[in-house]
């Protein structure tokens, strides 16, 4: 269990920053060098460096080195484990929202009737 939370927490905090979410939308269509997601990005190479790191201890990137220049891929975690956990957790919200929908249904019910009685 553990073990399953360290990889949902480094998963989701991989996750939280939009140019690490931007880096991986990048690299959907093709793979890229360090430095060349720093440019589109308008980051130092330092910083892509810090970022590619997170992915890369996520799972969610891969980076090879040839020569001077580190190219950046997808790696092999597909989020499967994070969909799962998602999945659950918006089933487990949607049975209490529908539950709070009837019980607000049944409220607006006896107010309606309560004021119809009144009204006799």
């Amino acid at each position: 269990m553990v073990h399953y939370q360290t990889r949902l927490d480094t998963t989701f905090a991989a996750l939280s920053d939009v140019t690490r979410r931007g880096v991986l939308e990048q690299l959907v269509g093709s793979d890229a060098s360090i430095t060349d997601l720093a440019e589109r990005f308008h980051m130092t190479l330092t910083g892509m460096k810090k970022h590619v790191s997170v992915l890369e201890q996520a799972g969610l990137v891969i980076t090879e080195k040839v020569g001077r220049v580190r190219t950046c891929r997808l790696g092999p975690h597909r989020l499967e484990e994070e969909a799962a956990w998602i999945e659950q957790h918006r089933q487990l919200w949607s049975a209490r929202f529908d539950a709070l929908d009837e019980v607000v249904a049944h409220l607006k019910r006896k107010e309606k009737a309560h004021v119809q009685g009144k009204g006799k």
